[in-house]
């Protein structure tokens, strides 16, 4: 059953929800949705591995673990984790930084760019499925509308 289904259902009671815990409930049962199928759907690895991934992907420099932990916005040693579970499968490997020894900066691996291109267009058909039907214009209010509730957040 889905959050509709629930919705529709009369299963809870939604009289007098602001709509920001509405969303914020929402956006939760979302993720959980959403890391079940990826989870899922890439077998080899878990969808919180694989955005770990992502993110290391769109940096313009190799990240340090604390960079990686404050884009992910998860604690240091919650990405550890994650990163030493990629390391053991051959995903990434840990090398020094070339300026600050005592860093260790995080890189893809060959393996990894070779999984990515094999799986990239399972992940295409997803998120097609997924954003069908919905307009561009609402994608970007919604992306600006979480980038200013993350900034809120920082302010706390």
């Amino acid at each position: 059953m889905n959050i509709d289904q629930v919705i529709q259902s009369g299963q809870m009671d939604y009289t007098g929800i602001e709509a920001p815990y509405f969303l914020i409930g929402l956006l939760s049962a979302f993720e959980n949705r959403f890391q079940a199928i990826a989870d899922n759907a890439m077998q080899e690895i878990s969808w919180k591995q694989f955005f770990a991934i992502i993110c290391i992907n769109m940096c313009r420099e190799a990240p340090t673990l604390k960079e990686l932990s404050d884009i992910l916005g998860s604690s240091h040693q919650n990405v550890k984790q994650i990163l030493l579970k990629l390391e053991k499968k051959g995903f990434i490997r840990f090398r020094p930084d070339e300026t600050d020894k005592r860093k260790q900066r995080i890189v893809l691996t060959d393996y990894c760019l070779e999984f990515c291109r094999k799986n990239d267009e399972a992940g295409r058909t997803v998120m097609n499925r997924m954003f069908k039907g919905i307009p561009k214009e609402s994608i970007e209010t919604t992306i600006r509308t979480i980038l200013h509730m993350d900034q809120n957040l920082k302010g706390l």
